[in-house]
């Protein structure tokens, strides 16, 4: 009499399939399995079975990387592909500074450890060096210039190795930035490698990996993959701890270092030090979260640690620079024109919208070790393609208490939806649908929407100086054959340095590509006067606004920024190759319209505000 399900983890359905048994079998037959005491066993064989059940389909769903939920499983099967999870990272400086001795000449050495002190929201945050560093002494002076700090603690810790056991080396700090580890066995330094490929017997390298409580371990070699390490000796490791994402921020630091001369004597500043920021502390990232873990493992292990298509250098990226919150990689094969031999790498940081200079080297360098001969990468500047809406709500005025109650509801809906995952990346897309399906979802007193979609891209302009700009929205233009079809906020040029002008367009009747003029406004609002005709072009079909070399002085918006406005012909928007796709919600409108018809008041409908999808709106943005 054997069971009919075996699938069944509801202790419902495991109930009645225990009672299905036993009533199948003969000496059970016509028993009352409810109303005697022998359900109470029934129960307990029920929840036991329910409980393994349970345990066990975990248990499966932890031995699989897509299904794992716990960190050090995760970690422990993204291991077995050789993937290392990043640690956190240290935010780093650039800073300079100079201190004044006694000694007139010689070599002055800034000690391991603790160099300054930053602060962020009332809390002091240390920077410090993971090695010596040493400079010359002139004229009674130490210079240290262009010094990189990491944020956080300088540790060390030894290990005596005893050939006898089976030895771990554990770091027992889950804070370690494993970037600044060093390990030293007597005076050589040992290396640590992320793959064996070129190891061998004599190679005095280690390997690192994760432990669980994001604990992580040293492995050396054993004579075949790695030398080997010998009984007795003394392994010094140093490493800096730090607060991760939190150490992001200071930009003022004051000196905190200890010197020595070449003799190891302490060197006393003769004068107080100060301290001069070449970049403030950036790029700070807390551990791998598991998500990243799961993505990024095998794609890792896809690449086998060589950059050559696009896949590739996303996932390498996200190893080497860890504020990494989206990247694009675009070939030059997939440019206009084609640029062969040359890959383009446009990347979004978590905190802020741009890369140092600093940074993007340093990135470039780390990426050298992966790369293909033949093959020149470049980080381009972040583009930002913004999403604005300008949406007239229909509201039954009997069903809502407070307009304003409900516009804020209706705000507060799509900023949480500009939080999704379906926009702020690359690739991003724009679903119309699903923002009309908001809107018309917040409150049953909402009857309808009429929403248009416009996109911005930011033109950063150089004052005063003959330029030329090109600004890709990646999407098709809704064109209007009557122009005006692209905005802009005002500027001023050199050809008319006292009026405030604007940005318009001229389309052909018979072709894809529009004229772009300069306008300024006249007393009609309805009219300008044209300043400057045929400054560049509009292609509606790519979706691109070219502007000729002109001379723009000034800007209405800070930091030279003119804001360009264009309406898609598609009301889906995606952010395409390097196009980080961004809903602006701030510079969005909500206008709510009182529905007559549904409040009762205008039962014909005479006088309905009816709205337009493709109004054009204001001829300036």
């Amino acid at each position: 009499m054997p069971f009919t399900k075996f699938t069944n983890l509801d202790f419902d359905q495991i109930k009645t399939s225990i009672k299905d048994y036993l009533r199948a079998n003969s000496d059970f037959t016509d028993f009352d399995f409810d109303g005697s005491n022998f359900s109470v066993l029934i129960d307990t064989l029920a929840y036991n079975t329910y409980i393994t059940a349970f345990n066990s389909n975990m248990v499966v769903n932890e031995s699989f990387i897509d299904s794992a939920t716990l960190r050090e499983n995760v970690v422990s099967l993204a291991r077995n592909v050789g993937y290392v999870p990043r640690s956190k990272t240290a935010a780093k400086a650039v800073i300079s500074f100079n201190v004044s001795t006694t000694q007139a000449a010689g070599q002055a050495i800034l000690k391991a450890g603790l160099v300054c002190v930053g602060p962020v929201d009332n809390t002091d945050y240390t920077f410090s060096i993971p090695e010596d560093v040493t400079v010359n002494i002139n004229n009674n002076v130490a210079s240290f210039v262009d010094l990189e700090v990491s944020q956080g603690i300088y540790l060390t810790k030894e290990f005596t190795v005893d050939t006898s056991l089976n030895q771990r080396f554990i770091l027992n700090n889950p804070n370690i930035d494993t970037s600044t580890i060093k390990v030293m066995i007597g005076s050589r330094e040992y290396k640590m490698v992320d793959n064996i490929i070129s190891v061998n017997k004599d190679s005095e390298i280690y390997l690192l990996q994760e432990i669980p409580d994001e604990r992580y371990e040293l492995l050396f070699g054993d004579g075949i993959i790695g030398k080997k390490l010998s009984n007795g000796d003394i392994i010094k490791v140093s490493y800096i701890t730090t607060d991760g994402e939190t150490g992001n921020g200071p930009s003022v630091f004051a000196y905190a270092g200890t010197i020595v001369d070449s003799s190891g004597v302490l060197i006393t500043p003769q004068s107080g030090v100060t301290v001069t920021t070449t970049s403030g502390a950036a790029g700070g990232g807390d551990i791998e979260p598991i998500e990243s873990v799961k993505y990024y493992a095998p794609r890792v292990y896809s690449s086998q640690y060589r950059a050559v298509t696009t896949r590739d250098y996303e996932a390498l990226v996200q190893q080497v620079y860890a504020p990494t919150e989206s990247v694009s990689v675009v070939g030059g094969e997939e440019l206009d024109p084609p640029q062969f031999g040359k890959v383009l790498i446009s990347i979004k940081p978590k905190n802020g919208v741009s890369i140092s200079d600093f940074h993007k080297n340093q990135i470039l360098n780390d990426l050298k070790q992966y790369t293909v001969s033949g093959i020149t990468q470049e980080i381009i500047d972040l583009k930002l393609l913004y999403v604005e809406i300008d949406s007239d709500v229909f509201y039954d005025s009997s069903r809502t208490n407070s307009v304003s109650d409900l516009k804020t509801r209706v705000s507060s809906a799509l900023e949480t939806y500009s939080k999704t995952v379906d926009l702020n990346k690359f690739g991003g897309r724009f679903k119309y649908s699903k923002v009309l399906q908001i809107i018309d979802g917040v409150d049953n007193s909402i009857t309808s929407n009429i929403t248009r979609v416009r996109m911005r891209r930011n033109m950063n302009c150089i004052l005063n100086t003959f330029a030329q700009y090109e600004l890709c929205f990646g999407n098709k233009f809704y064109k209007r054959i009557d122009g005006y079809n692209i905005k802009s906020t005002g500027f001023r040029v050199a050809d008319d340095p006292g009026s405030t002008v604007f940005f318009v367009d001229v389309p052909s009747a018979d072709s894809d590509i529009g004229i772009l003029s300069i306008v300024k406004p006249t007393l009609d609002p309805d009219t300008f006067e044209v300043v400057k005709k045929s400054i560049g072009i509009v292609d509606y079909k790519k979706g691109e606004v070219i502007v000729n070399t002109i001379n723009i002085i000034s800007t209405d918006l800070d930091n030279g920024v003119i804001e360009i406005q264009a309406y898609p012909d598609s009301n889906d928007v995606i952010g395409l190759k390097d196009l980080y796709l961004v809903f602006d919600t701030s510079k969005s409108t909500i206008n709510m319209v009182k529905d007559t018809i549904a409040s009762g008041e205008q039962i014909s409908g005479v006088n309905f505000p009816v709205r337009s999808s493709y109004s054009n709106g204001k001829l300036t943005r």
